[in-house]
């Protein structure tokens, strides 16, 4: 049986600044195998478009640790450190770059078995 707190799957976060001035929501598409995982994250850019930026990290057990690369005119890297919950449901933890900024993060998802699912089917159909 694979380990529900492998990080592959869409993720749904905020992070948030130390100071509080800095507050944003992302989307994060990872892919894990064998406690490494890599992927990216879309977040609003402050302007009204989309700023993209990779990830690659590792997983222990609940323990998370992840790279942000930023590319483009806000070139830099994040780096975050957290846990993942026992369900592979939700993560936190906190974030910081070399500048000495930093902050918190959580993000949550949701997890679907292929039972569940069909469960749902039929007793739409049934109706």
């Amino acid at each position: 049986m694979s380990d529900p707190r492998d990080m592959s799957g869409v993720w749904y976060g905020r992070y948030a600044s130390s100071g509080g001035d800095q507050d944003s929501g992302f989307i994060a598409v990872l892919e894990e195998s064998g406690g490494v995982f890599s992927g990216s994250i879309s977040e609003p850019d402050g302007r009204g478009g989309v700023r993209r930026a990779s990830v690659a990290g590792r997983r222990s057990s609940g323990l998370v640790q992840f790279v942000k690369q930023y590319r483009g005119r806000r070139n830099h890297a994040v780096f975050y450190e957290g846990g993942v919950d026992d369900q592979g449901t939700q993560a936190s933890g906190n974030w910081k770059i070399d500048d000495g900024t930093a902050g918190g993060f959580s993000m949550e998802r949701e997890k679907f078995s292929i039972e569940e699912l069909e469960e749902e089917i039929e007793e739409r159909l049934a109706l």
